[in-house]
């Protein structure tokens, strides 16, 4: 049964896998920008006509960019279910790039909506802008850090048969996830779709990720439930926890509007920097105090 789940988790999981899937969403991300070019040039034209709710898309050549983002977006959310069995803060890190790029997109969404006046006030769109822009330095810099350390912890790895098997428990969540993500995504799109017909083609950030990091928060939780069977250390368990609470706070985040969702994607940012920094420090502290002792 296991060899099974390890043979599916390399067929759907594995690097070949991710080479293919990788491959069809870069060809997909350049079909979708131009074909919702050629949307726009229709509609503003007037070849083709669209409902007051779906016309949102279609309002300016900026709102093309929506569209290969967002499977950019899907190939992100991927890449972090493949992330799941290699580390914990491997993931996390995922999270956030996933949030950025949800950020920009808003920021594009935005830029092509934004009416400017002629006198000296400062919109309240604009200032918004300003601010989603602040938000996704930070978020970008959270990712950075945490792709900057991934890599140590990926190679802390041992022979030890508890950690194979933690390891293989990982994996078959990550096929769940996997399940998960395209039901959810079949569902979402399914729903948007039938809005679409029914003349309310909006679409924010909610349709599908405040869903994907519900589940991703048990998933996550699964986990850390899981590595205590294995491991009893404080120091891990709080920092796992750390990372719960940073993906807890970016999940109420999307589902937040305005300025509150871009001071809870800042909170979240912060949190999950500072957990990984204090960690990192705690271990080479470690280090150095197992090393006065022994000599």
């Amino acid at each position: 049964m296991t060899n099974s789940l390890i043979s599916v988790h390399d067929r759907l999981l594995g690097k070949s896998a991710e080479a293919y899937i990788r491959q069809i969403s870069l060809i997909s991300a350049i079909i979708g920008l131009i074909f919702h070019l050629l949307m726009w040039i229709a509609y503003q034209t007037e070849i083709i006509s669209v409902s007051a709710g779906s016309a949102s898309l279609l309002d300016s050549p900026l709102d093309a960019l929506y569209t290969p983002f967002s499977i950019l977006l899907a190939y992100e959310v991927y890449q972090l279910i493949r992330a799941i069995p290699e580390s914990f803060s491997t993931a996390v890190g995922k999270q956030f790039e996933i949030v950025t790029l949800l950020v920009v997109r808003d920021i594009f969404k935005r830029l092509s909506e934004i009416e400017f006046n002629g006198d000296w006030t400062v919109d309240s769109e604009l200032k918004l802008v300003v601010i989603e822009c602040f938000t996704f330095l930070t978020l970008f810099t959270t990712s950075l850090i945490y792709r900057a350390n991934s890599s140590t912890e990926a190679k802390d790895d041992t022979t030890n048969i508890e950690l194979s098997n933690f390891v293989s428990n990982k994996q078959k969540i990550a096929l769940f996830l996997l399940a998960t993500y395209a039901l959810i995504a079949a569902f979402s799109f399914t729903n948007w779709a039938i809005s679409v017909s029914e003349g309310d083609g909006s679409v924010t950030r909610e349709i599908f990720f405040l869903d994907f990091f519900t589940v991703l928060i048990l998933a996550d939780i699964l986990i850390l439930l899981i590595s205590y069977g294995y491991s009893t250390d404080f120091t891990n368990l709080a920092r796992n926890t750390g990372f719960i609470l940073s993906t807890v706070v970016l999940r109420v985040a999307i589902g937040a509007g305005g300025l509150s969702s871009m001071i809870l994607f800042v909170l979240g940012g912060i949190l999950g920097t500072t957990v990984l920094i204090i960690s990192l420090r705690f271990h080479e502290f470690h280090i150095d105090e197992i090393d006065v002792t022994a000599e």
